[in-house]
């Protein structure tokens, strides 16, 4: 199969530049190894759109962080995704982290961050009263925020499918060549799930960027995996953090922070283990969650860890080279990458597809408009955020959104069906998860989760196996035997 243009990779990268390329009259496959989108750093980091204020000025990353946070609101609108401009501080406990302070101010009043300010003793309490006593001043950044990022990863994904886009999952690259002169494309994508054809390749693949280069060209950087170990504390907790609150950067990256979510959680985290093994280990350690602890109670002492209801980890692209490397691959023209898409990438990816589509042009790639009749919003049901009257409005066009499935968030059997059967079908009980916001609260789907895997299977028919239903990634599969077969 052609098309004009190949994404491999359909994490908040390469999502963000499909969702960008729907302006565009051409055809455009998304690719990625995974059974859905958002299944790598994606779904699995501190969900903060930073200000842009540590970035070294001068950088790609600075410009596309500070443009990026600025975008975030109206888009998140645009596609019905939550987020909150929250604002962040950074803590310093010392004369030598004021010092750093002043150093982060400058920066980021480089970088055009609007609207920094440093905060005394007195001015961090009034607007973090948790914050530890020991804490001599604070850089507040009000233009800070957080968001959900699978969700944000979803809609988009969802919109460029809406508009025309392909999606195909579980396809993982295992080469990319050069076609003959007169071929109808310049180049073959190929994959375990067949072959693919494009003048133009856009490589967005996250952990595998410099192992996927080598399928074009030797790599001139090197991805070095990162793990970060995370506490996600339940709602009664939230409390305790109004904005996100970081520790003075180091080496290893902006620290342990302690952070209100979107959804109304406290998160804590993420520690920086570089990993030699597995580059997509997400394991969790007794080790590493006990410096989350020590070090997160630097900055809010009374977090009560009894209420903590689940620990993740995710694991980010880091680079040796200290900046966004986004291009078109030397010598070889017609493949494009953004690759080593570390912290602050999340904050940048809206201004990172939008340049990457800039890149495209000036590439000579073409991209003729569309004349009209497309739609770059999302409208989805929020029933939990919703007024008494906007619900009793809705139940009565349809009962559906009147059956609570998951008592712990409040996601009705309506917001359930509209998931399973979205423009990307979920393939698992996590993905449903990802798209309806079920088996995130305290019990952790054990409630739901019965009945989303009845709806799961209704929706693949009569002939459906349970023993088809995954948690998660292909392999994860929830029941291994029927009990009859367990009997004989």
């Amino acid at each position: 199969m052609k098309y004009d243009i190949i994404i491999i990779g359909a994490g908040v990268i390469g999502t963000s530049i499909a969702y960008n390329l729907i302006p565009y009259d051409v055809s455009v496959l998304l690719l990625d190894k995974n059974n859905d989108v958002a299944m790598g750093s994606t779904r699995a980091n501190s969900a903060i759109v930073h200000a842009g204020f540590d970035p070294k000025p001068g950088t790609l990353m600075a410009k596309l962080n500070v443009e990026g946070c600025a975008l975030y609101e109206e888009l998140c609108k645009n596609l019905s995704v939550p987020y909150k401009r929250c604002g962040s501080v950074v803590l310093a406990f010392s004369d030598e982290e004021k010092a750093l302070l002043d150093e982060l101010l400058d920066r980021g009043n480089k970088n055009g961050v609007p609207d920094l300010k440093i905060l005394d003793q007195n001015e961090i309490r009034k607007l973090e009263p948790c914050v530890s006593e020991e804490a001599l001043a604070a850089l507040y950044a009000p233009s800070a925020g957080i968001v959900s990022p699978w969700e944000l990863c979803l809609a988009q994904a969802e919109v460029f499918v809406k508009n025309g886009g392909t999606f195909i999952g579980e396809s993982e690259v295992t080469s990319i060549t050069k076609n003959e002169d007169g071929s109808d494309a310049k180049f073959t994508v190929t994959t375990n799930n067949g072959a693919f054809e494009a003048d133009t390749v856009i490589l967005a693949c996250g952990l595998r960027s410099d192992k996927v280069h080598e399928f074009v060209a030797e790599a001139d950087f090197k991805i070095v995996p990162t793990r970060g170990e995370y506490f996600l504390l339940d709602k009664c907790e939230a409390a305790k953090a109004n904005t996100v609150i970081f520790q003075c950067p180091n080496k290893d990256g902006k620290g342990i922070l302690v952070s209100p979510t979107v959804h109304g959680n406290l998160i804590c985290g993420p520690t920086a283990e570089v990993l030699e093994g597995d580059p997509e280990d997400t394991a969790t350690t007794a080790k590493m969650l006990a410096v989350v602890k020590e070090k997160a109670m630097k900055s809010v002492k009374n977090i009560s860890w009894r209420d903590n209801i689940r620990n993740f980890s995710g694991v980010r692209a880091n680079t040796n080279i200290d900046d966004f490397i986004i291009r078109e691959i030397p010598d070889n023209k017609g493949i494009f990458e953004a690759a080593g898409i570390k912290s602050p990438g999340l904050a940048s990816s809206p201004a990172i597809g939008r340049y990457m589509v800039g890149l495209l042009k000036e590439g000579g790639v073409s991209l003729p408009e569309k004349n009209g009749g497309y739609d770059m919003t999302r409208k989805t049901v929020h029933f939990r955020y919703m007024s008494n009257e906007e619900r009793a409005e809705l139940v009565k066009k349809d009962p559906a959104y009147g059956r609570i499935v998951c008592r712990c968030e409040g996601v009705t059997e309506g917001e359930i069906r509209d998931a399973i059967n979205s423009p990307i079908p979920p393939k698992s009980l996590d993905a449903v998860k990802r798209r309806a916001g079920t088996g995130m609260g305290r019990c952790q789907g054990g409630f739901c989760g019965p009945r989303i895997v009845q709806m799961l299977l209704a929706k693949q028919g009569e002939d459906a196996s349970p023993l088809s239903i995954l948690q998660d990634r292909n392999g994860s599969n929830l029941f291994t035997s029927r009990d009859e077969e367990v009997e004989s």
